[in-house]
């Protein structure tokens, strides 16, 4: 692939970020309800090849690493758990904030940016038969952590 194609497809993948953010949001100051989970979609493509999963380890790892790479062109740098059913993923330098400034003035912003992506994770699990709630959290910018709350898996 071209250097040109690759910065196209990243500029393409920016604008419709920034799109569904608008979309959204306006949505729900209209009172519409949430739009569908769209990580359940991607994770239908994304394993239909993959042997099933043992464990809920194994869902994360899944995430953190083919999932994250498919999505975001890197793996997460670096998974914690505490092995009762909390995950937290760190990503140093997420690609949907590393276009706003590093400084302190955009941190508010930063929540808007990530809620697509706690849908895309959180999408993704309940089609591999985790129910979770994720939620994420920025305090230097582009870095970012996604806590994932494991609240049942499906055998």
């Amino acid at each position: 692939m071209s250097m040109f194609a690759s910065m196209a497809d990243e500029a393409l993948f920016q604008f419709l970020h920034n799109e569904l953010i608008q979309y959204v949001y306006n949505r729900n100051e209209n009172g519409q309800p949430e739009t569908p989970l769209i990580g359940q979609g991607l994770i239908e493509r994304f394993t239909k090849d993959t042997a099933r999963f043992k464990d809920e380890l194994d869902v994360m790892k899944f995430i953190c690493k083919d999932f994250w790479t498919s999505v975001f062109k890197k793996q997460i740098d670096n998974l914690r758990t505490n092995h009762q059913g909390i995950y937290v993923l760190q990503d140093n330098k997420f690609r949907l904030l590393s276009q706003l400034s590093a400084g302190k003035q955009y941190l508010e912003h930063a929540p808007k940016y990530l809620a697509f992506t706690c849908g895309l994770v959180r999408g993704g699990l309940a089609n591999l038969g985790v129910k979770s709630i994720v939620t994420a959290e920025v305090s230097v910018m582009p870095a970012c952590e996604w806590s994932c709350f494991i609240v049942t898996m499906c055998d």
